[in-house]
């Protein structure tokens, strides 16, 4: 059995469909599908139920899986070691980021980063939180930059920086006439949110979880991007909660509606994530340390406390 054979196999178990893994490993149907018969004669077993539709590992097959992921990854590993060992920063390198952190971060530090390490062909997905999690976990991505802790078992975090939450406050809102708000001053039903599966939404909803406050809510909105919620915050429809750098390019007349926490000011945890595996662990480094160069300048804030990213249960 080859490593090309196990990864045949892991690509059918992935889409349970031997023609779709034929195209994603840039073969024939026949070719893969004979690869795979191959295996599972040499080992006198069945991996796949090709009764089934779609097709579905057996208990065997399920044990040989996790085990091949195992095998691809160490052997990958071998790649990487080499190319350690030479001092090369180089090659396809595939980095998800969620929406919200996207627009602000990636072009402080994109044009640097390839500046310094021209050899190194990124790919960016943007991506919610569970997309990373999953494509990460299946070998689809090989870092992201996403709001932690996540706690997920097979993933390793490293913290780049934390970056507080800041209200927007409309002139016509009651408290547009405090200079620094509570987190006690916050009323759910008043806060304007990103649509359901942005980590920033669940922030905010862990942040007011012990607010009681039960205002009439006179209608119920949820966006995807916060230049929406900021427009509608401006028609007097409620207030809204930015990220800390995304208050930066704001115009004149929009950052005096901003006010900051009291202290310690709720902050989000931004990370970067990547599997334990730690393969390409060269240019996971490479993109930490231009990251920290450019950020911290931009963000000084220590007196913090962290929200969790994670959907309230």
């Amino acid at each position: 059995m080859t490593i090309t054979q196990l990864k045949y196999v892991l690509a059918v178990a992935e889409h349970k469909n031997f023609t779709l893994a034929a195209e994603k490993c840039f073969v024939t149907q026949p070719t893969l599908s004979m690869q795979i018969q191959k295996i599972e004669e040499e080992l006198n077993i069945q991996i796949f139920d090709r009764t089934k539709k779609p097709i579905q590992l057996t208990d065997i097959g399920l044990k040989i899986v996790t085990q091949a992921k195992n095998i691809v990854n160490e052997a990958d590993r071998i790649q990487d070691i080499v190319e350690q060992q030479k001092g090369f920063i180089g090659g396809e390198f595939r980095l998800g980021i969620i929406p919200t952190i996207m627009p602000t971060l990636l072009p402080m530090f994109l044009n640097n980063f390839i500046k310094k390490y021209p050899k190194v062909k990124l790919i960016i997905e943007e991506l919610n939180t569970d997309e990373i999690i999953v494509k990460l976990n299946n070998g689809h991505l090989d870092a992201a930059i996403a709001a932690t802790p996540l706690m997920e078992e097979k993933i390793k975090e490293i913290v780049l920086y934390f970056e507080p939450f800041v209200a927007y406050i409309p002139e016509s809102h009651h408290h547009f006439q405090k200079k620094e708000i509570e987190v006690s001053d916050l009323n759910l039903h008043d806060i304007l949110l990103l649509q359901d599966g942005h980590c920033f939404r669940d922030g905010i909803l862990n942040l007011c979880k012990n607010n009681s406050k039960s205002d009439f809510n006179r209608f119920q909105i949820e966006s995807g991007s916060f230049e929406t919620l900021i427009k509608l915050a401006d028609e007097g429809l409620g207030t809204t909660l930015l990220p800390y750098l995304h208050t930066l390019d704001l115009k004149d007349n929009d950052k005096s509606k901003l006010r900051h926490f009291k202290e310690p000011k709720p902050a989000r945890e931004v990370s970067l994530i990547y599997p334990k595996s730690e393969l390409k662990i060269q240019i996971i480094d490479a993109l930490r340390s231009t990251i920290m160069g450019v950020i911290k300048g931009a963000i000084v804030f220590q007196n913090v406390e962290i929200i969790s990213p994670k959907p309230l249960k």
